[in-house]
Order: structure tokens, then sequence, then C-alpha cells
């Protein structure tokens, strides 16, 4: 990532290159506020250190500049000073400074507010994609809202459970348990690609039109795959890629697109498989009523061993009243209804108007 270093004295901002150097950081470099505000709307830079006493424009102004111009990126600013009073403090954070460190600087201090500043970028870098990818989807497909946010907290439930199991303790951790829930709304952006008449025919698909459906596994992860390569090291997209990919595979390995079988399948994919297919059947279509709890729990037990991974099925057993319960806190909009909408077929053979069309 790069940084934009940002002082007047030649030999501290060289101490200041180094040190980020050697921390793996690429450096641009400034000598005061103004200039660097003209390298900000050129470049797309989010890390800064500044100086805090600089001529032309000091950091103060230039925290200022930056927090009322319309960029459409967050700048995280650390600011360098020698001022240790804590009405200075408050005055830069006033302005917009997000970190301080005190000159003369520690080059391990530097490193450690830089990497913080680092996370909160790739945080929101994050939501922001994760956000903009859900906008494109919901732009196509009226299973969104309620659904998406039942299908995340469903997801959640499963895999903090999963996490107090000896045999998951080793890959469900808090942060897998975080991007899971960030990333399972976006199982289905691959539909976004699907022509009009297959996704919005309100009736059965015949057996082409199935197979057209079925692309949207490969061409969701397509999209993720063009962002992986400019984010190479984002765990998230990586996530994101399998659960878009992988969440119609099933555990006996009838599945698809590439007819995995057990854990060959990735176990964020085996989760969102069963989060997704109880809110299907628990969910009004036009083509069907919703199923009750009771009946929804059948169709997830015949599945085990089939469909889904028996261990995330026990899961889901265990929690039952937090399935219940989330479906009540999320429940659908009474107002609203599928008449003139996009249809989204079913992912599992227990709906009678699908039968076989496991969408």
């Amino acid at each position: 990532m790069e940084v934009l270093v940002v002082d007047d004295e030649v030999i501290s901002r060289r101490m200041i290159e180094n040190t980020l150097h050697e921390g793996g950081y690429q450096v641009t470099t400034a000598t005061n506020g103004y200039e660097a505000l003209q390298i900000l709307k050129q470049r797309p830079i989010q890390l800064v250190v500044v100086d805090w006493e600089m001529p032309v424009m000091d950091g103060i102004e230039f925290c200022r500049s930056v927090r009322s111009g319309d960029s459409s990126r967050y700048v995280y600013i650390v600011m360098l000073t020698s001022r240790s009073q804590q009405s200075d403090a408050i005055s830069g954070l006033e302005v917009g400074a997000d970190d301080f460190v005190t000159k003369p600087f520690d080059p391990v201090e530097l490193i450690m507010r830089v990497h913080s500043g680092k996370r909160v970028v790739a945080m929101e870098s994050r939501d922001l994609m994760i956000f903009a990818l859900a906008k494109l989807a919901e732009s196509r497909d009226p299973e969104t809202g309620a659904h998406l946010d039942r299908v995340r907290n469903y997801c959640r439930i499963l895999a903090l459970h999963l996490q107090r199991q000896v045999r998951f303790q080793d890959e469900v951790n808090d942060e897998f348990i975080r991007l899971l829930y960030d990333t399972s709304p976006l199982h289905d952006i691959g539909k976004v690609s699907i022509p009009d008449d297959v996704l919005l025919k309100p009736d059965r698909l015949t057996t082409d039109e199935f197979e057209i459906m079925k692309t949207h596994t490969i061409r969701g992860a397509e999209t993720i795959e063009s962002m992986m390569e400019q984010f190479p090291n984002a765990r998230f997209l990586k996530m994101a890629h399998d659960i878009t990919l992988s969440h119609h595979e099933k555990f006996d390995g009838r599945g698809y697109p590439h007819g995995l079988a057990g854990e060959q399948i990735p176990l964020c994919s085996r989760i969102v498989a069963v989060a997704d297919v109880y809110d299907a059947l628990t969910s009004k279509r036009i083509y069907k009523k919703a199923y009750s709890h009771s009946r929804a729990k059948s169709a997830i037990v015949a599945g085990s061993g089939k469909h889904f991974d028996p261990a995330i099925v026990d899961a889901f057993l265990d929690n039952e009243d937090s399935f219940i319960a989330t479906r009540k806190r999320f429940r659908d909009n009474p107002t609203c209804s599928n008449h003139g909408m996009p249809v989204t077929h079913t992912p599992f053979e227990f709906a009678p108007a699908m039968m076989g069309q496991e969408l």
C-alpha cells in the first residue's frame, strides 16, 4: 500500500520514508500540505503521514481541506507533532486527524500507527465493495433486503455453533465468522448475468433454461475473480468467491457447478447452503406458500448427508430457537409482493412447483 509522507524537513522526511519502506510500504513525498492535496487529487492514496508545522499549508489546514473535500474515498491521516498538550491533540482531532505520533518518532510506533490506518482503510474498502455488489444484485433479484439479512444471520448462528466444536476450531475463528456474515449476501451475485426471460420467468424452467440459470455460480465467481486480481491479499474476496461458486454444491457430490463432495466444498459454502435453503423454504413465493418451521426442518434433516453437511444440519437443529427468532425479527414486508418482480427459483427440491430445479 502507498503512503503519502508530508514534511518540509528533508532529514525528517527521509527518515519517515526509510521507516515506511522497511515496513513494506510504497512512499510518495510532499513538502507541504498544498503539494500533498494536489497529489491526492491525482492518485488514489488513502494513507497519509503529515507533519503539523509546515510552510505554505500546515498539517492542520491540510486535514481541514481533506475532510471538507468531496473525495469518494476515506483518507487516513497520521499527524506528526512535537506538541504534547492535550489541547493540541483535541485541535488535531477536531479538524480530522485520525492518529498522532510525537516527534522525534519511534520507528516501531510509527509503523504500528500506519498499520492501524491500513486496517481501517481496508475495512472501508471491503464494506464499500460488498455494498456495491449487493446493490448490483438487488437491481435484478427480489430476494434481497430481509432475505439477505436472514441468510447472513442464519450463517452467523451456524458458524458460532461450529466454533465451539473441536473439529472446526482451527478454521472457524472470529474473523471467519465476521467475513461469512459480511460476504454471504453476495451468494447470488451472478444472477445479474442471467437473461430476463430466464430470471424473470414465473413458471417452471425448461431443462435448457435451468442450465442457463445454473451458470450464475460461475458468472458470480468470475466477477469476484476480477477483483481478486486487483486485491490479491483481500481475504474477504476469497470467501466471497468460494460462497458464490460453491453454495449449490451438494455434500454427496450431486450439486453444481463442479460436483464437489464432502469437505471438497468450502466450509463457508456448506454453511450458506443450509441458511439459504431454510430461508427459501420458509419464504412465500408466487409458486408456493411459506413452509412452517417444522416442515422446513424436516426437509433440511432429510437432506443431511445428501444435500447438506451433517455437522451443519446438527448445528441447525441445536439452534432452532435462534432461527425462529431471526425469522421473526427480519420478517418480510407484508405490503410487498412478487407480482411484477423477478422470480428467483428456490434452491431446493422440496418446493413442489419447482421439483428437481434446485436453485
